[in-house]
Parts: C-alpha cells; sequence; structure tokens
C-alpha cells in the first residue's frame, strides 16, 4: 500500500535540508529560501534577527497572500519581535515558528493538502 501524499502536480516540495541549503522539487538553493507553493526564491537572511518586515516584503507585496507563514528558525525555535508578528497579523497572515527541520516537515504536510501556507526558511 503506498501513503505516499498525492502532491498537486506543480508544487513546491522541499526534499531534504542542510549543509546550508535544501533541495526544493529537484533543485539545490544554497542558503535560506522563501518558499511558496508554486515558487521558491533566495532569502538573504542568515539568522533570526534578520527577519523583519522589509525582509518579508516579498510575502507581505503578494497580491494573494498566504493566510500561514512557517518560519524556520534555524536550529532551534526562538521568538520573534511582537510588532514583527502584529505586522503580519495586520496582513492578514498567521505567523507560526518552529526550527527549520520542522517547518519544512509542516509546509510539505499543508501544501499536500492545498492549504494557503508559505515557508520562510532559514538554512542551517
Amino acid at each position: 500500500m503506498d501513503i505516499t501524499p498525492l502532491i498537486p502536480s506543480g508544487r513546491q516540495i522541499v526534499k531534504g535540508y542542510g549543509d546550508g541549503g535544501f533541495t526544493i522539487s529537484g533543485i539545490r538553493w544554497e542558503g535560506s529560501v522563501l518558499v511558496l507553493p508554486d515558487r521558491t526564491q533566495s532569502w538573504g537572511v542568515t539568522e533570526l534577527s534578520q527577519v523583519t518586515e522589509e525582509s518579508l516584503s516579498p510575502i507581505l507585496n503578494l497580491a494573494e497572500r498566504p493566510r500561514l507563514l512557517l518560519l524556520g528558525c534555524g536550529q532551534r525555535m526562538a521568538l520573534v519581535p511582537a510588532a514583527l508578528r502584529m505586522a503580519l497579523r495586520q496582513a492578514g497572515i498567521t505567523l507560526e515558528l518552529m526550527d527549520t527541520g520542522g517547518a519544512c516537515r509542516t509546509y510539505n504536510v499543508l501544501v499536500s493538502e492545498e492549504r494557503s501556507v508559505a515557508a520562510a526558511l532559514i538554512a542551517v
């Protein structure tokens, strides 16, 4: 019996992470990335203190924003300033913080369920 979730065609799936980057839908990305269901892009953030409204502007400036943003904080989950969380909430985006590995796994599950999700992943 095959228990692999069916992934909608064209969706970005995180296949691996580590060694300073990610493998997403068959492509190796060095460094941190922003992952949306239909595309991935490099993200110039190397540590949690660099996560700001400005660094998240590619997500905030989308015409159709995701309802949920998973933030992979690196090796361990940590907190972000309340002002950042509030700015995202005002934009209609719920922020969930977790370690990068957890964010990768959670993103894959949610995108396979066709949920409105994006991931901001700090490389480990």
